[in-house]
């Protein structure tokens, strides 16, 4: 069996160049395309190299237009805009789009919903089985749970440029769908000054920056005299690359449309 061709988007950046260690790591995908943005100043230089393995012998173009026609996946943890022009020539080339992206707006997932006609979308906050294992038990706590107070607190490094994070909305969603409401309705994003008492069925979220921190969450749940909570700490960007090639390989196949990691890991 031929191996699954696979570009990668935003290749020279930290999640891009373990996206692309991860491709070459496995044994039925390979490398087809390594992508990045008009006058990047890595264009031209090998995507291995970059990476920091082994000469992959496919270097950096933003010709995606010749990447999709030539691919099966694409693996793309860029920015909104760049995830949403991609996800067009997705549905044209029908191939399978994994998606780590966060920020999306309004408009943004509208456009998803109508690539998703034609291409198979893999779509998370987070790639991490881990994560999404948290995910489903953070569901069940608040079901099992539903007096008492949520608050979900995330770190990552200096330069993440979206509050909250994909990670932690991905989890307040779980706690929402846990207690059968919408987290649009009960999310609280900051507080300040005289913010009166908690309202209750809040889910509350707080949001750090600094260093080096790949990202860390915390989702406590606060009841009389008690707390509980659940924590995902990671240590590399390799458990989210992982993740998402295992998306790619469980989306091969697969009929148009979007799906998450819940999907690909059947919880």
């Amino acid at each position: 069996m031929s191996k699954i061709r696979v570009s990668v988007a935003g290749a020279s950046g930290r999640m891009g160049r373990a996206l692309v260690r991860a491709v070459c790591e496995s044994t039925d995908m390979r490398l087809a395309f390594a992508l990045e943005q008009e006058g990047h100043p890595d264009l031209g230089h090998d995507a291995g190299d970059l990476a920091g393995i082994n000469d992959a012998d496919v270097v950096l173009t933003d010709d995606a237009l010749s990447a999709m026609a030539n691919s099966d996946v694409v693996l793309d943890f860029t920015v909104p805009a760049a995830s949403v022009a991609l996800c067009d020539l997705s549905a044209q080339a029908r191939v399978v789009h994994v998606i780590g992206t966060t920020g999306f707006s309004d408009a943004d997932l509208t456009r998803l919903s109508v690539a998703a006609r034609h291409a198979v979308i893999v779509k998370s906050g987070n790639m991490s089985i881990g994560v999404n294992l948290l995910g489903a038990l953070v569901r069940e706590a608040a079901k099992a749970l539903p007096n008492y107070d949520i608050e979900i607190v995330e770190m990552h490094h200096r330069m993440k440029i979206d509050a909250p994070s994909g990670t932690a909305l991905l989890l307040g969603e779980a706690a929402a769908d846990g207690r059968e409401v919408s987290l649009r309705d009960h999310a609280v994003r900051a507080r300040d000054g005289q913010t009166d008492e908690r309202r209750d069925g809040a889910i509350g979220f707080a949001s750090l920056r600094g260093g080096t921190v790949v990202g860390d969450h915390t989702v406590t749940l606060a009841g009389p005299y008690e707390r509980i909570e659940l924590t995902h700490r990671a240590e590399d960007r390799m458990i989210f690359a992982r993740g998402a090639v295992a998306a790619a390989r469980w989306g091969f196949g697969k009929k148009p449309g979007i799906y998450s990691m819940k999907d690909v890991l059947g919880i």
